[in-house]
């Protein structure tokens, strides 16, 4: 019975992430082992993050900084190659034994990677829009857009509350 690939935890030297899925990835080529190592993977999320000079731009934040998600079957060679990468000091387990992640955890990482921006706003919350033709006008947030990286504000139009979507990049809290 062939054994099934599971995800298991690498730590890293901090800063050497990419560093180290570009070699295990380059090894896996010159060995062969696709079959054996399936993916090498980096938890990343987007994140809004404003600038020095109050510009707001979109940007990608390691989730767990000096780790790396490997989808593999562990046999004798597999575990060989990813501990001797250079970068790698170890995988996460007790002593030299390797644990793989549960389905469960496997999920509530998926989850994570799929929630898209970590924001700095909330249903409810006023703000201020910082672009466009309704610039310097509050509003305060209807509805928030993962998809389309926007939000239904309420701002004031001629006296009443009229609906708008602006984009992320577009508000700052009050």
């Amino acid at each position: 019975m062939a054994e099934e690939a599971r995800w298991y935890v690498v730590h890293t030297y901090s800063g050497y992430e990419n560093k180290v899925k570009a070699n295990i990835e380059k090894t896996i080529e010159n060995r062969n082992l696709q079959d054996q190592i399936l993916e090498v993977m980096i938890p990343v999320q987007n994140v809004l993050e404003i600038t020095k000079t109050g510009a707001r731009k979109q940007a990608q934040k390691k989730i767990f900084p000096a780790y790396v998600l490997i989808h593999m079957i562990m046999n004798d060679d597999t575990w060989y190659v990813v501990r001797n990468t250079r970068g790698v000091t170890g995988f996460v387990g007790p002593g030299s034994k390797p644990v793989p992640l549960t389905e469960e955890e496997m999920k509530e990482m998926s989850n994570m990677l799929d929630g898209g921006m970590e924001l700095d706003f909330a249903v409810g919350d006023t703000v201020v829009i910082t672009s466009g033709v309704w610039e310097n006008q509050t509003g305060v947030i209807q509805q928030i857009n993962q998809k389309t990286q926007s939000v239904i504000l309420n701002v004031d139009f001629f006296g009443r509350e009229t609906p708008a979507e602006i984009n992320f990049t577009d508000i700052k809290k009050e």
